[in-house]
């Protein structure tokens, strides 16, 4: 029997208001998964009023509870691996290893959360006047509209909602259609159960004819104080468009172009390993994916060999299956997308090294390609796929060009066995995040995670993201009575 999910608001289960259901399909099978209740503006407003109601009694709570529902639900989580396992391969054809590693972080995100709870926050000021002390408070903005994708959904489902709460905000999460499951309910479920209070945190899935009114009433919504997204540059703009109209702050996480540099000092036998790993890691639909390998001439004709037979070689099929590596992009039409940017740079004089044609239903094969030039569409957009381009340089200045060649800047990886140069190269790269000595994926929840240019603003992780999802009070006590002039 097909798993039906409504809409949950103030702590209910509750249909949309206009009745209906949106149909998650698997993309391996093509069968329905699950279905969802498809809300629409007016159920916005209803979990809007709802965070509203909550907000003033969940910041009031004793840190010390808050703190242990954050941990309850972590310890929640990651018991529940192989729940999580099945909804990723069933909504968005995740692999094993990938919904596992997803289970993993997620857990880790909410400890952390948790541990910011009770961290300290704020400053004591130098005060000009005479007996007075000054304060820089941290304080909960309010309710904040949060959208998951489906891309990392425990992950970044998690993500869209654990440094709000952790920093005493309500939450309305807008899910993606295509895992509305795993990034949505799964997550809202274990908080709910580890004695989050009702109306803290509000899921509203919607049918996918409806995300632009859902997403629009979400950002626009008066009680609605900041918002965060994660998803492609296209639609980052629009929310971010629509939040600065209204004055509202936003953090947005969008798309990347992103490099991994092989420098001449490379171990090899890693670099092809770490290379594979960061292309095609849950079918290279990773905001950090490296799209673009780029490697020095000295070593770029060993490289190629062995990097493109280690790629020939990884096992493709259902995510289902344990030894599955390039499992199903989400949906056939994403496959078709991606073979369409190969088709085009096949035919405008690039040439195939490995994989390349037409997919089978949504699984694309692994490919590289090679004289990638600015007139094809793939130099410059997001593959979003299994599909990377091999690039040479001559030396790091051209190295450093080519990795900024690029309006994206979220993250690079600088493959070398030499810190000091990695290190000095990474300090010239433009973008939010650089791993040297590692490939470009990365993720930790400690660390402040985001992009800079058209890869979106502020920052997720630590201390970082508590921060973003609070306002800065400036407080005063005059424990004297003042002078004045008049």
């Amino acid at each position: 029997m097909t798993t039906h999910r409504d809409l949950l608001i103030g702590g209910r289960d509750v249909p949309a208001l206009a009745g209906g259901a949106a149909a998650d399909v698997s993309p391996h099978t093509g069968e329905v998964f699950a279905t969802v209740a498809a809300g629409r503006a007016a159920d916005v407003a209803r979990a809007v009023a709802a965070a509203d109601a909550a907000f003033p009694d969940w910041p009031a709570l004793d840190p010390y509870a808050r703190r242990s529902i954050l941990l309850r639900a972590a310890d929640l989580l990651a018991g529940r691996s192989e729940r999580a396992v099945e909804l990723m391969a069933g909504e968005a054809g995740g692999t094993v290893p990938w919904a596992m590693f997803n289970v993993g972080l997620a857990a880790e995100m909410l400890r952390e959360a948790a541990a910011a709870v009770t961290a300290p926050h704020g400053e004591v000021l130098a005060a000009q006047e005479a007996g007075a002390l000054g304060l820089a408070v941290r304080q909960p903005v309010g309710v904040v509209g949060a959208f998951a994708p489906w891309n990392a959904p425990l992950i970044l489902g998690v993500r869209a909602v654990a440094a709000p709460l952790a920093a005493g905000n309500t939450v309305v999460v807008k899910p993606s259609e295509d895992a509305p499951l795993s990034c949505g309910y799964f997550v809202a479920d274990v908080l709910r159960e580890a004695g989050l209070p009702d109306g803290v945190l509000n899921v509203v899935s919607n049918a996918r004819e409806d995300a632009a009114e859902v997403a629009e009433a979400l950002v626009t919504a008066p009680a609605v104080r900041m918002v965060n997204f994660t998803g492609s540059t296209r639609t980052g703009r629009i929310i971010g468009t629509l939040a600065a109209q209204r004055l509202k702050p936003a953090l947005l996480e969008l798309g990347g172009k992103n490099a991994i540099i092989v420098l001449d000092d490379a171990d090899l036998d890693h670099a092809v390993d770490a290379a594979a790993f960061g292309v095609f890691m849950n079918a290279g639909q990773i905001c950090m994916s490296g799209d673009r390998v780029l490697v020095h001439r000295a070593v770029a004709e060993e490289f190629t060999e062995r990097f493109v037979a280690k790629v020939a070689a990884l096992p493709c099929g259902a995510p289902t299956d344990p030894s599955t590596v390039v499992g199903p992009l989400v949906s056939p039409d994403a496959a078709r997308r991606v073979a369409a940017l190969v088709r085009d740079a096949v035919a405008k004089g690039a040439t195939v090294l490995t994989g390349g044609g037409e997919p089978s239903g949504a699984i694309h094969p692994a490919t590289v390609l090679t004289g990638v030039t600015p007139e094809m569409e793939l130099y410059h957009g997001e593959a979003f796929g299994p599909v990377c381009v091999l690039d040479t340089f001559a030396d790091d200045d051209a190295a450093v060009a080519l990795a900024n060649a690029t309006e994206h800047g979220l993250t690079c990886g600088i493959l070398t066995e030499n810190g000091t140069r990695g290190l000095r190269l990474a300090r010239r790269i433009r973008t939010g995040i650089v791993h040297v000595g590692d490939q470009s994926v990365a993720d930790e929840p400690q660390a402040p995670f985001g992009g800079v240019g058209s890869s979106g603003y502020g920052r997720f992780g630590g201390r970082w993201g508590v921060e973003a999802f609070s306002d800065t009070r400036w407080v005063t006590l005059a424990t004297r009575h003042p002078h004045y002039p008049f």
